[in-house]
């Protein structure tokens, strides 16, 4: 177990972790539909603590760089009063609505995101930034192609799926 782990480790260092996600998705999958529940959240805190012990995102910034979050009436208030900008204005400067009626960013990389990678509104960022990627919550299981779509740029998520696939879950 301890070779296949620093295989993982390996894998996120060499930056080849996307190929094997690639790879790995079918069973990834399946693994999404027939775990037990409760063991999965049993083991997701630990495997998301070991995932960020191995995984800096501010070497990464893959979602800032390739995906929104969405920016729900809370978010938009608080950042917008941060921002000192009207929510109208706010909304019309940096978002759009998506196909399912949610407000994104309009731009990729996020207008948030910095050079160096760090978030300029990191203090008040949306909520779903907060909680990205979701590795130590039940919406890995509950959202199963969110999970998947996540595992193949979000190097966390592949090593929490890695560690689950090994695991008796």
């Amino acid at each position: 177990m301890a070779a296949h782990r620093d295989n993982m480790v390996e894998g996120i260092e060499e930056g080849n972790w996307q190929k094997k996600s690639a790879e790995h998705q079918k069973q990834y999958k399946n693994l999404l539909k027939r775990a037990d529940r409760n063991k999965v959240l049993k083991k997701l805190p630990d495997l998301h603590e070991e995932a960020f012990s191995k995984v800096d995102c501010l070497q990464c910034a893959n979602c800032c760089k390739n995906y929104s979050p969405r920016f729900k009436t809370p978010d938009i208030k608080r950042i917008s009063k941060h921002l000192r900008m009207k929510e109208s204005v706010f909304i019309e400067t940096y978002l759009r609505l998506d196909e399912e009626g949610d407000y994104v960013v309009k731009q990729s990389p996020c207008a948030f995101l910095g050079a160096d990678n760090y978030c300029s509104i990191y203090e008040v960022r949306p909520s779903d930034c907060e909680r990205y990627p979701y590795t130590d919550e039940d919406v890995i299981l509950k959202r199963p192609n969110l999970t998947l779509k996540n595992s193949t740029f979000c190097p966390a998520v592949y090593y929490v799926l890695e560690r689950l696939l090994k695991a008796d879950v």
